[in-house]
């Protein structure tokens, strides 16, 4: 088996280190092309994060003796600088932490709501036809409420140790004295100019002077240091009920051509939600993480449970019999999440049907055969609710990031965290980026007559698949981990799981590792990569191929003798720990 995993990881080698040009390297900060051929290791603690600069945050407080929870903090607070095209204080996360003393497992939900003056209707014009996606993202329709302030001030309540101010310090010298440009931001900025352009605090931030920042530039922004200055001193309450929650619905209510309906009484009215976290069997272990409004750990549950009578291990990464298998899998997950996963407070969803053993079998059996699946629906899960609800089609764009740590005590903590879309709405309010969340939702209402679960609704969250992810062992975790890329989200986590559980992966193989996705029939094959061996032999087996860019950001930490940390060389992120 270890050297099927070699085989594949070393095809991918040449191609995985174009991909990691934005790479930075620890000790100087420049930004160079490397790839960690190994994980990093570390005895008592582990940060993983999307950028050099938040990572080493987070590191700072995790040395100093702080909780995961702590370090998640400044990890964010500096993510919503440095990598504003994905995540920050204008956008949603979703938490999962273990918690060492207690045994425990809890799941925070801070995900984005509609304003209540919302309806089904919100994203179609006045024919009753749905909005073109871009068309409806870049303005202030698209605009949630943001639950990210919140969930830090959450998260340090419940688990924090570490002075609240003192989690501020690096994101706040960064926004004041300038950080430099990465080549991700630099390229994003590029390839969303045309919207960036259509709002001027948003246009004169990101392209000065009409020129587009660059590489290596230097940026300050002196509106975010005020507004952590407000956020170190007075917690969330200003983003929900004082000046920067004016400053929220002024610039969505504001945006030129596109206003949106968000209003004060939608900021106030907001909560973090705590949720049951949602469990599924593997291999000897159980892989838990966030439950409705997420469909992530529903669809990686189900990926997983339908291939559990099947024997991963003696097929190997590069067996296209093994590729054919988690492909079928995870349509059939998304047939299922296209027609049953929304906001669990606006409309049931059977969650212990679509995980119940004997109904992943019966989906698993399906896979019993040579060729791939013809056609592939949702299935019939026990409910005891009426199941006649239509199919979403709602789409996700891949950006986000994800922060993945273990802290010195036993804690351990994994959290995704987004805006949406590459700089989501593009409306900036008080030094950040305002999301667009809501096109999260289905523009479309029904589907041949029968409601969408998905559909837009007044104060829901809509679906996502985000799927922030602890697999655990013996009532301890054994891998943190979680990754950014829209709705491939979920089999990019189903496939790391594979990877380490049965193909014998360090987590540094598992996230480098090629990637082959099938969500809707057509398989994704990580162009340049090895994975493109696969392209015949998958259409010889009756599947369309397309090879394309296959953005992840796995950011993970395997937890056992020691910690192992691993970072996704297709981004920028750097694992830190000692």
């Amino acid at each position: 088996m270890r050297a099927l995993v070699l085989t594949f990881a070393l095809l991918a080698g040449g191609a995985v280190a174009q991909q990691a040009a934005d790479a930075v390297a620890p000790e100087t900060g420049a930004f160079e092309a490397q790839v960690a051929t190994a994980p990093v290791l570390a005895d008592d603690w582990m940060v993983v994060a999307a950028h050099p600069l938040a990572s080493r945050a987070g590191a700072r407080v995790l040395r100093e003796g702080g909780t995961a929870a702590d370090a998640m903090i400044a990890v964010q607070l500096v993510l919503g600088l440095v990598e504003p095209q994905s995540s920050g204080l204008g956008g949603g996360a979703f938490l999962v932490w273990y918690d060492a003393a207690s045994g425990d497992l809890t799941t925070l939900d801070a995900r984005e709501t509609a304003p209540v003056s919302a309806t089904p209707l919100l994203f179609q014009d006045g024919s009753g036809q749905p909005l073109g996606f871009m068309d409806a993202v870049v303005g202030g329709r698209s605009v949630g409420v943001p639950g990210t302030p919140m969930l830090l001030a959450e998260a340090h309540a419940r688990w924090g140790r570490l002075d609240w101010a003192d989690l501020f310090t690096e994101a706040q010298d960064h926004a004041t004295s300038g950080f430099e440009v990465s080549p991700r931001m630099a390229v994003s900025i590029v390839a969303n100019a045309d919207t960036l352009d259509r709002f001027a605090d948003t246009r004169d931030y990101f392209m000065p002077e009409g020129r587009a920042l660059k590489a290596g530039d230097t940026l300050k922004n002196p509106a975010y240091a005020k507004t952590l200055e407000t956020f170190a001193n007075e917690g969330p309450e200003p983003f929900y009920t004082g000046d920067i929650a004016r400053q929220i619905t002024r610039a969505v209510q504001s945006a030129a051509g596109t206003p949106g309906a968000l209003s004060l009484m939608d900021l106030a009215l907001y909560t973090v939600k705590e949720r049951p976290a949602v469990c599924s069997s593997y291999r000897a272990h159980e892989v838990c993480g966030m439950g409705p409004p997420s469909s992530g750990a529903i669809a990686v549950g189900q990926i997983l449970g339908a291939l559990a009578d099947y024997d991963m291990a003696a097929l190997g990464p590069d067996d296209v019999d093994a590729r054919r298998l988690i492909g079928d899998a995870t349509r059939l997950a998304f047939a299922d999440r296209g027609r049953f996963v929304a906001d669990s407070d606006y409309v049931p969803v059977p969650v212990q049907g679509l995980l119940a053993p004997a109904y992943l079998r019966q989906r698993g059996a399906l896979l019993d055969r040579d060729d791939a699946l013809p056609d592939v629906q949702p299935g019939a899960p026990e409910f005891d609710h009426a199941l006649l609800r239509g199919d979403d089609n709602a789409i996700e764009l891949p950006s986000t990031s994800h922060i993945s740590i273990v802290d010195r005590y036993g804690n351990a903590l994994s959290m995704t965290t987004t805006i949406e879309n590459a700089f989501g709405s593009r409306v900036m309010a008080a030094g950040f980026l305002l999301n667009n969340e809501l096109t999260d939702f289905s523009f479309a209402t029904h589907e041949e007559g029968r409601p969408i679960a998905n559909r837009v609704e007044p104060g829901k969250r809509p679906r996502s698949s985000m799927a922030p992810t602890i697999v655990m062992q013996g009532g301890a975790p054994v891998l943190v981990l979680g990754s950014p890329g829209g709705s491939q989200i979920i089999p990019y986590v189903a496939n790391a799981i594979i990877a380490y559980l049965d193909w014998d992966m360090d987590v540094q193989q598992m996230i480098a590792m090629p990637h082959l996705t099938n969500r809707f029939g057509t398989y994704d094959l990580e162009q340049g990569t090895g994975a493109a061996t696969l392209e015949g032999p998958l259409r010889d087996m009756g599947y369309e191929v397309q090879l394309r860019d296959l953005n992840s950001g796995l950011h993970a930490i395997a937890v056992g003798d020691g910690l192992q940390g691993g970072a996704d060389p297709r981004r920028e992120g750097l694992a830190i720990g000692e």
